[in-house]
């Protein structure tokens, strides 16, 4: 990780980064989001870029120089631009529908599923088989797509299921008829 660590982060116009001891505070357009900094690591910053160092070369040292740049980077793309996950319903009768802010989703259960909004991640359904999540963190924005695709996780025969956009499910063959 220390090779991730050692490579400056650039700041957009627009973003401002504030430092205190132990947590640097990224502002942007979007919104605002804060990394605590780990013991051992530390934050030089210039105008145009973030640099991050370390104190000494130990493995957890280098792992965390590696992890918190990581952090930062995500934190400044997050208030600049934002993050956004796309699911797509495959299935017969599985649907989503805006429910406020959150979404209710129909998935061959007896029952409908509601999903309710997390502060500052925003859930849309432009048709009734696609649902994007938008938000600043992409942590938040990545755990509410896994548990949203956990629901109903694509499965191997017929590829019924939520899946991510993009995402390749593998097909398997069914039983071959008994001869």
């Amino acid at each position: 990780m220390s090779k991730i660590g050692r490579t400056p982060i650039s700041i957009p116009a627009g973003v401002t980064l504030t430092q205190s001891a132990r947590e640097v505070a990224i502002k942007g357009p979007k919104g605002q989001l804060s990394v605590t900094l780990l013991s051992g690591i530390a934050c030089t910053q210039t105008p145009e870029e973030l640099s991050v160092t370390r104190s000494d070369d130990t493995r957890q040292s280098k792992a965390n120089h590696g992890l918190i740049r990581s952090l930062l980077q995500n934190a400044i793309i997050g208030v600049s631009q934002g993050f956004t996950k796309t699911l797509k319903l495959v299935g017969t009768g599985y649907r989503a529908q805006a429910k406020g802010a959150g979404v209710s989703l129909t998935l061959g259960f007896s029952h409908p599923i509601l999903q309710s909004a997390v502060p500052g991640i925003t859930l849309t359904v432009p048709d009734t088989e696609t649902i994007i999540i938008t938000g600043i963190d992409k942590q938040q924005v990545g755990q509410i797509a896994a548990e949203l695709r956990s629901l109903r996780s694509p499965e191997p025969y017929k590829g019924k299921g939520i899946r991510y956009e993009g995402e390749i499910v593998r097909r398997k063959q069914g039983k071959a008829a008994a001869a």
